[in-house]
Formats: C-alpha cells, structure tokens, sequence
C-alpha cells in the first residue's frame, strides 16, 4: 500500500466537524484505492460505483432523501450494512452520475453516514447537475504521486525527509553522497511518473522492464476517455491538442502554442479544447 498525502487529509477530514466530501483528480491516480484504505477505519464501508453497477443511479431518480436512498440501497444488495454515524459511504465513478451529488446537501442535513465522491473531469460534468450542494460539500484536487511520496515508496521516512528538507530551508548545498542517492532517484521518478500502478511496479521489480507498456496503456485510456466524455466540441482537435502536450512543453520556452498543431491551426478553431 503506497503511501499518499491525501491520506492525512482523509484522517483530519474525518477527526473535525466535517461536510460530504468530493475527491477530483485525474483517471488513475490512486483515488479509489486510497478511499478503501481510508474506509477501514470505519467500522461499515459501502461503495457505490455508478460505472460498474449502473443500476445504482436509480435510486437518486426519485429525489434524495438519505433514508429512502438507504433502504433502496439495502434492497439492491442485502450485504450493505448501514450503521448510523460509523458508516462511510463511497460514491465512485461520480463523473458517469454527477446529478447524485445533489443528494450530499441532504446527507449532510442527516448526519447519520459520511459520504465521499470520487471521480474523474467533475468539472466537465457539473453543468449537468439539477442543483450543486453548495455550503454542504467539500471540495480537494487529489494528483498523481509527487517526488516526495515517491520518496516514501522507496522507503524513505519522514525524518529522512525532513532531514533533507533542513538542507533547503538553511539554503546549504547537501552531502555529495545524499545528492547523488537523490538525483537517481530523481531519475527513476522522471521515468516512472506518478501513476501509482508505475510506481508500485517499479518498486517491486526495480527495473524499467515491465512499465513501459503499462504506461502506454494509461495513454491509451486517456485519449479513450476524451472521445467518451468530450460533449459540445469536436474530440478530434482535443486529442489532436492532448497528443501536442509533452512535445510543445518540453521545448526551451515551455510555452503551448495552437499555431504549432498544424498547418493553419487558429485559436479560434480550437476554442474550449485547450482548456478541456
């Protein structure tokens, strides 16, 4: 189990008075697998996938009461347990039934279970809802794995960590021993990136061998998903920009350019895909 920052967050969430709470961040970052680690904590878990188990969306199309939605819930699968105020309920795959989150306003008004949403693009989703719970939601961007939680896959702690932290903040240049280790290490994150499946393979096979291709899985589902889910523009000039990203990045100036996607490509011709 790879260590994330967002585990902390989910054990403060948990311990303060808090709202429903809405986990956004790209497909495969580690969403899901952290919210099952989370909810062992809890003495009932029920997750709720409305991409696996589309029949679930039903039960939030006849209004949102949490006690009717309970009981339909309990019926559709008999192994549910809901048990008042120790139940943390999951909401995944949030993206394939945003108007659900409707019903987080009137959880909240409820208190009996925690409720967490998780999904991928909400934000291209949320126009689609009859009425977003404001005031009784929380939001938080989750990313893929950073340098220092790589760090902690490999072992390091937080007092090595911090120990290499003490460096910086005093601005001292670190051993030549302890720069070395972290620029290798640095090297293999580059290469792995911050896709937890990567990252847990590389740990446990300490060779490039077998990532490559996972990696080039990833980049398929991802173009797979904008030609899902891309709604009002043409999809085939939001891959054309997709596919640019890392070659117009990784120039010298880092800049994106629309004029460098092809032959008479104009800004206006490609207004909103960018920004999706």
């Amino acid at each position: 189990m790879l260590k994330r920052k967002i585990d902390s967050y989910l054990k403060d969430w948990k311990q303060r008075e808090h709202k429903p709470l809405i986990i956004k961040g790209a497909r495969q970052i580690g969403k899901t697998t952290s919210i099952r680690q989370f909810g062992k904590s809890y003495p009932s878990f029920i997750e709720i996938n409305f991409m696996e188990n589309p029949e679930y969306k039903s039960v939030f199309q006849h209004g949102y009461d949490p006690n009717r939605i309970i009981k339909e819930l309990s019926l559709l699968n008999p192994e549910f347990e809901f048990i008042p105020y120790q139940t943390l309920i999951l909401l995944d795959e949030i993206q394939e039934y945003p108007d659900a989150t409707t019903s987080l306003k009137f959880f909240k008004e409820d208190g009996k279970y925690d409720v967490i949403c998780s999904g991928s693009m909400l934000g291209n989703h949320y126009k689609k809802v009859s009425s977003i719970s404001v005031g009784y939601k929380e939001d938080v961007q989750m990313y893929s794995m950073d340098f220092e939680e790589f760090l902690w896959a490999n072992g390091y702690n937080e007092e090595n960590i911090e120990f290499i932290y003490s460096f910086l903040k005093e601005l001292k240049p670190l051993p030549d021993s302890i720069f070395e280790k972290l620029s290798d290490l640095f090297q293999d994150y580059i290469f792995c990136g911050g896709m937890p499946e990567i990252v847990d393979t590389f740990i446990k096979e300490k060779t490039f061998s077998n990532i490559f291709s996972k990696q080039s899985q990833l980049h398929s589902d991802y173009e797979n998903d904008i030609t899902k889910y891309v709604e009002g523009l043409d999809y085939a000039k939001v891959l054309n920009v997709y596919r640019h990203i890392t070659s117009q990045l990784s120039k010298e100036n880092h800049k994106f350019q629309i004029s460098k996607l092809g032959h008479g490509a104009r800004s206006r011709e490609y207004t909103g895909c960018q920004e999706w």
